[in-house]
């Protein structure tokens, strides 16, 4: 689905707003209007790429309505804060970019070299080359960034990373969780773990991945839902799930 002619100019006005706010050199345009893929409902994903001292104070100065974060406020990676807004009664989240890390984590994933973040909504935590993910897949409205392709290092190291936390999450699960019958601990494991094999499956087929949104369904590892739709509290039926769903990711595993 390709944006209207009134999306890109309401693209075009937020698009010369936020590249006049101080220290930006750069505005994306990422998520499923990015690709094509979006709904009319669906929000506008944004970022800015700021060099310096970016204040999310001049962000809010523009006065649209909504949550503006502080720098580090949603953890204080490499995904570092952003807003949720209203702009013109549409949904328009600003993610802040600083490029100096970005071009650190550039450089980082082109040689293999990544690191593990929590992050908010997101059960399996984020790789540091996320951010290098959503150079190679955003639209570059304002400015001039890097395409990269994925790095045939990172294909190689990044799988075995997130198999060996799969492995971790389930283990850790059936020797101290489902002895218990703790169905809702054995269910988080269950589900991080599947995001864990997903990643490993497409970091492996050098896929980038920006969200867990469809990452499930990229991985074909969908069929995961059955073995958590037949939970139930006790041992036997909490170790049988586990088992299942090694079975499940053991080509990945």
């Amino acid at each position: 689905m390709q944006l209207i002619a009134q999306d890109e100019s309401f693209l075009d006005r937020l698009t010369e707003r936020l590249s006049a706010l101080p220290a930006v050199e750069a505005v994306t345009l990422g998520g499923s209007r990015a690709q094509g893929t979006h709904t009319p409902d669906s929000d506008w994903d944004t970022a800015v790429y700021y060099r310096g001292a970016f204040d999310p104070a001049d962000l809010r100065a523009l006065g649209w309505p909504g949550e503006v974060s502080g720098i580090g406020d949603w953890g204080g990676g490499v995904f570092n804060g952003g807003a949720w807004l209203t702009v013109e009664g549409r949904r328009v989240d600003v993610h802040y970019r600083d490029l100096d890390v970005v071009e650190h984590e550039l450089a980082e994933a082109e040689k293999g070299r990544f690191h593990w973040e929590p992050l908010m909504f997101h059960l399996a935590g984020i790789p540091s080359y996320l951010v290098v993910a959503e150079l190679a897949i955003n639209r570059v409205l304002h400015g001039t960034l890097p395409r990269p392709p994925y790095p045939q290092a990172l294909r190689e190291s990044a799988p075995a990373f997130w198999r060996g936390n799969a492995h971790l999450t389930l283990a850790y699960a059936r020797a101290n969780h489902a002895p218990h019958g703790r169905l809702t601990e054995v269910a988080g494991a269950l589900s991080t773990a599947a995001l864990q094999t997903a990643h490993a499956v497409l970091a492996a087929r050098g896929e980038w991945v920006t969200n867990e949104k469809t990452l499930l369904g990229r991985a074909g590892l969908r069929d995961v839902d059955g073995v958590l739709a037949g939970l139930k509290p006790d041992p036997d039926t909490l170790r049988t799930a586990i088992e299942e769903a090694e079975a499940l990711f053991a080509p990945n595993l």
